[in-house]
């Protein structure tokens, strides 16, 4: 796979690391932003009309689960209503180009109480509007595969590193600490439940992954779905610890009932062996130099 390779979502938080992921596999491919609301269903088709691409990665969503909750429409209507429509015109005008869906984990839901990491054959069971419409896409796009397009669905777990809003756990707790290492704000750290588990990974294996996808596409077969997860449960607790004990600092930790989530799991932790059996992928930076990485943005961004 080379050539023009369009992108939703390429201004985002994986968006920022896929250039260097791609450019490592596929030296001669062009990454083209959609430019564009995915919400425009006239105006995708236009782009996608005008630039043919040789493949397309569907990263654009509203990914952060309270805003989803907190304005469902728009969720729906970008996170669903925008891939179909996205899924519609390259079926029109690019046929022959593989659909790179960025799904979720969250779509998993209420499965992750068996307890045990979830291959890509655990039912979709959502509990928040974030996992259910990116799994409404998702079987969308499994019917789609069945009727001609060549869809394939990934499935990444939690993911951190350089460049994330402050929107999710671990850069919300990077940020704070920052604040209080810069004396903005006082040494109480304001948190969620600590007590959950997640299957993390570096933004960068993502976007490996992605890069990895792209490159395989032709020889994947439609309607695919790969789990992208390390496999290793870490408790959120843990990593707040690992980023304080980084800091230097001493902070006393507050919880923040309005950061909890109504319907959360006790561990979440995935199977990516499909993935590495079919493609040879593996995480490979180490967990240290993520938290690292994440602390020293925010204390940048923050200095700015």
């Amino acid at each position: 796979m080379a050539g023009r390779i369009l992108v939703t979502g390429l201004s985002g938080f994986a968006g920022l690391h896929l250039a260097p992921a791609v450019a490592a596999l596929l030296p001669d491919a062009t990454l083209l932003p959609l430019g564009c609301d995915l919400t425009d269903e006239a105006g995708v088709a236009a782009r996608v009309r005008d630039v043919r691409p040789d493949a397309c990665l569907h990263l654009a969503a509203i990914a952060a689960i309270p805003v989803a909750r907190a304005d469902p429409s728009l969720a729906w209507s970008v996170n669903l209503h925008g891939t179909l429509g996205l899924a519609r015109a390259i079926l029109a005008h690019a046929p022959a180009a593989p659909l790179l869906f960025v799904s979720s984990a969250d779509a998993y839901g209420a499965s992750f109480r068996a307890g045990r990491p979830l291959d890509e054959t655990a039912p979709l069971a959502p509990l928040n509007t974030y996992g259910a419409t990116k799994a409404a896409a998702d079987l969308a796009l499994g019917a789609m595969a069945a009727e001609g397009l060549h869809a394939i669905r990934l499935r990444p777990f939690n993911h951190a590193g350089p460049g994330q809003a402050d929107d999710f756990a671990i850069p919300a707790f990077a940020r704070q600490i920052a604040l209080i290492a810069a004396g903005r704000q006082a040494p109480v750290l304001r948190t969620g439940n600590l007590d959950s588990w997640r299957d993390y990974l570096d933004v960068r294996d993502v976007c490996a992954a992605y890069a990895l996808c792209l490159a395989n596409a032709s020889r994947i077969p439609s309607g695919t779905i790969l789990n992208i997860a390390s496999g290793t449960p870490r408790r959120i607790g843990d990593v707040l610890d690992a980023l304080i004990a980084r800091s230097g600092l001493s902070v006393r930790i507050e919880p923040d009932p309005a950061r909890a989530r109504p319907s959360d799991i006790p561990m979440a932790v995935g199977d990516s062996g499909r993935l590495r059996a079919l493609l040879g992928w593996s995480p490979s930076i180490d967990w240290d130099r993520t938290l690292s990485d994440v602390l020293d943005d925010w204390t940048l961004r923050l200095a700015g």
